[in-house]
């Protein structure tokens, strides 16, 4: 799938790329003359690859520049120095934050590439062409819409929702929306994807597991469910998920497990789209611009290691994530670097400097660091500010931990709840806790997750009181190295409860005062 997603990407950008996936308007739509749709979705083919760029492209400056800031130097388990994005380890951003104001337009850009899919496929498709085949692209489309307006509503709270991009051309004074109508719009899209998106099985053949499919849109419901405390649907669909047999646990030694992988063989190229993977990013490794994923350039190591003068150690773990792992967890080596570990599988063989050092932390980071181009095990490869590494989104470890929360929140099965959390502990190479509490399903998702940018949310989301105290009293200091043993400098900072939400960008707010004024009922009919 890795190359049909190449080799057709270039025929889909022609269509796509004209809506502005760097426009500074969220609200454009493609230009007329640039392309006629009326010969477009002619063969089942242009159908199914009609969705191909929702996959990369306009996810591009969110997942480089932003999704990490957010996800991991805001909640304290990444800690720099570098002066564009040190704001977000310190509660210092306000709307004119550039890095930001990158995760507006492009969270926008994704809505707006997939509000074109959905609202132009079903009237111009050819009408020979199997129904089921426009649904499933459509339901394609609306799971991504979905996941954009997932983020968006995490991030800023009450948003504009944009069904279709055409309606406010004329009209860009756009109102935004209350965050429970961003939720019901959300499950409105993620319904549609579980009722038309394939089924599938995920097996040994990693290109058929690219795209979503029902169970996709099931798996991500429950993490809504789980957002907005309905606890009984979040538990009835992620067990849903798990009894379909649909994803394995890579690595796993349970019924669900795929024993022919593990933790750390998640983050390896030849792995992506294996059968944990439930929507990844899709990244090719090319000279086009927003084709590659971008972070090992912003999380490798400097001198050549990625084959350019990229690596450039912009974050490192904290002190408070590196004290979060117990003693022989193996997600720590595939997760966190530290003084001369050996990974015989980075460029032909790597051990990790004695004065490994990113940001003042005394430790690297492995996670979505794959090595150079020459090195990786695939055609496509890595190269200067780009790779092949798909990006997660959602994986079935996460569902897991989503099925064990709902079941100790009371609803569903308390045994079973339990299975899903100690299979991650048995893949982690850790004991079994028997009767693990919230508190426990918190610390393991910190760890399970770590570096896949979801730890903001899961602070956030436990409420300001649990969060103002979590965030304010986690270490983000730096370790002196000059002297052995290298000693620890604290350092914490007092979020409040303005903190818990980012301002909207300044340019979006001039452009669309309505941001300012208070939320306006959507009109879902």
């Amino acid at each position: 799938m890795k190359k049909l997603f190449k080799r057709k990407l270039i025929f889909v950008l022609v269509l796509m790329l004209t809506l502005a996936s760097c426009s500074e308007d969220f609200l454009n739509r493609p230009p007329e003359d640039s392309y006629n749709v009326d010969e477009f979705y002619q063969t089942i083919e242009q159908v199914q690859v009609a969705t191909n760029a929702l996959y990369a492209a306009p996810w591009f400056n969110f997942n480089t520049n932003t999704i990490w800031c957010i996800g991991e130097l805001s909640s304290g388990n990444g800690r720099t120095w570098d002066p564009r994005n040190a704001d977000f380890t310190n509660f210092a951003i306000n709307g004119n934050h550039s890095t930001l104001t990158q995760a507006w337009e492009s969270l926008y850009a994704v809505i707006a590439q997939a509000n074109f899919v959905i609202n132009t496929l079903p009237e111009f498709a050819n009408p020979d062409i199997p129904q089921e085949v426009v649904n499933n692209a459509v339901g394609e489309a609306r799971f991504i819409r979905a996941t954009a307006y997932f983020y968006l509503v995490r991030v800023f709270g009450s948003i504009p929702i944009i069904a279709d991009n055409n309606d406010y051309v004329l009209e860009p004074i756009v109102p935004r929306n209350p965050v429970e109508d961003v939720y019901k719009f959300i499950e409105l899209d993620l319904e549609y994807a579980i009722a038309n998106c394939y089924e599938k099985i995920r097996g040994a053949n990693y290109d058929e597991n690219a795209k979503v499919s029902s169970g996709s849109a099931k798996a991500l419901l429950a993490k809504i469910y789980l957002y907005e405390e309905n606890y009984p649907m979040a538990y009835q669909m992620a067990d849903e998920v798990i009894s379909s047999g649909e994803f394995k646990l890579f690595g796993g030694d349970a019924e669900d497990g795929d024993p022919s992988g593990s933790y750390y063989d998640l983050f390896t190229p030849e792995n992506d789209n294996n059968p944990e993977s439930i929507f990844a990013l899709q990244w090719t490794s090319s000279s086009r611009y927003a084709e590659g994923n971008g972070i090992q350039s912003l999380f490798g190591p400097g001198g050549g290691f990625t084959g350019g003068s990229d690596g450039w150690s912009a974050v490192g773990p904290s002190p408070d994530l590196l004290e979060a792992y117990e003693d022989g967890d193996v997600r720590y080596y595939a997760t966190i670097t530290e003084p001369g570990a050996v990974y015989p599988n980075l460029n032909g063989g790597y051990t990790v400097p004695d004065n490994v050092d990113f940001q003042g932390t005394g430790h690297g980071l492995k996670k979505y660091v794959v090595g150079s181009a020459a090195a990786v095990s695939r055609d496509d490869g890595s190269g200067q500010t780009t790779s092949s590494n798909n990006t997660y989104i959602l994986r079935y470890g996460d569902l897991l931990l989503i099925h064990a929360e709902a079941a100790l929140k009371g609803g569903g099965s308390t045994s079973s709840g339990i299975e899903s959390f100690n299979k991650i502990r048995r893949r982690a190479g850790l004991d079994e806790i028997a009767a693990p509490t919230l508190d426990d399903v918190f610390q393991e998702r910190r760890i399970e997750l770590a570096f896949e940018f979801e730890f903001w949310y899961d602070i956030v989301r436990r409420g300001p009181s649990f969060a103002l105290d979590y965030l304010s009293n986690t270490d983000r200091g730096t370790f002196d190295s000059s002297v052995t043993p290298a000693v620890l400098n604290s350092e914490y900072f007092d979020a409040t409860a303005d903190d818990l939400l980012f301002p909207y960008p300044t340019t979006e707010t001039q452009n669309n005062p309505a941001l300012l004024q208070a939320p306006v009922p959507y009109d879902f009919n």
